[in-house]
């Protein structure tokens, strides 16, 4: 895959890629549940996976968005136990918003639709900002808030389009940014994470308010420590107690609950999540 890295325009703004026509390929009804479809980015191991057999659960037919295509094909498995075969594996460098592009431009012709919006992709290195260097801060930046402006931008046009044989009424949908209590509290040596994650809790005030009239709601869940592998490559269990963290089924609650509409009074405020 060629990759084309996020461009920015003179005001620093991430400009988007134009978007993909969808072929005209007949959509693939769901084989079980409520007919609806999730993207949920990161969605390999952690929070991510946790989120897609909980949207499965509840009867979503899953897009698995991640690099490690033997990870998604674990978690399109598990999946696989609540919702039958109804999963859509997309290994892609979500730092490259024509692949963002290209991912739903095919879920738009496997589906025909998408429902909701999942972006969870993370990366979190740890180190003295004074070691950091342009790489560093291209990678922390696009893999946390660019792919979620990306996503988010690339699902925008099939969200609020109007409906096939109506006039007046959008489609609607949802879209969940994860972001992280560093956002506010920040360990030292996170300044680029704490930087990004802001940024994903600003996003998501603006973008819910212009979606609003819209018919789509845009939530942000911000947990503390979770068991995950990323939480341990950065922090020992000396550092950070297991029993001090979140597991990541109980963040995938919070998102599921966001996204089927029990937490629709909290779309552009970022909820924080604490053991």
């Amino acid at each position: 895959m060629s990759k084309t890295f996020p461009t920015f325009g003179p005001h620093g703004n991430l400009v988007p890629p134009p978007l993909p026509k969808a072929n005209a390929v007949p959509a693939i009804a769901t084989s079980a549940g409520n007919g609806k479809v999730a993207i949920v980015t990161g969605a390999g191991r952690g929070i991510g996976r946790a989120t897609a057999i909980a949207l499965a659960g509840r009867g979503y037919a899953v897009v698995l968005i991640a690099r490690t295509e033997t990870e998604l094909n674990e978690t399109a498995r598990l999946c696989s136990a609540t919702s039958g075969d109804n999963s859509l594996v997309l290994p892609i460098d979500v730092r490259d918003p024509a692949a963002i592009a290209d991912a739903v431009g095919r879920t738009l012709q496997r589906f025909g639709r998408i429902d909701a919006l999942v972006n969870n992709a993370g990366l979190a290195p740890l180190g003295p900002f004074g070691e950091t260097d342009a790489a560093a801060y291209f990678d922390v930046l696009a893999t946390n808030l660019g792919a979620t402006v990306h996503f988010s931008r690339a699902v925008w046009e099939t969200m609020t389009a109007v409906r096939p044989g109506e006039t007046a009424s959008p489609r609607g949908g949802v879209i969940v940014n994860v972001s992280s209590e560093s956002a506010r509290d920040p360990f030292p040596g996170f300044a680029l994470y704490a930087a990004a994650k802001a940024g994903i809790n600003g996003f998501t005030k603006a973008l819910a308010r212009e979606a609003e009239p819209l018919g789509v709601r845009v939530h942000c869940v911000a947990p503390a420590g979770v068991e995950t592998a990323m939480l341990r490559k950065i922090a020992t269990t000396d550092q950070v107690p297991p029993e001090s963290t979140l597991a990541p089924e109980a963040v995938a609650k919070v998102i599921a609950a966001c996204v089927v509409g029990d937490l629709a009074a909290t779309s552009g405020e970022t909820i924080y999540l604490h053991r």
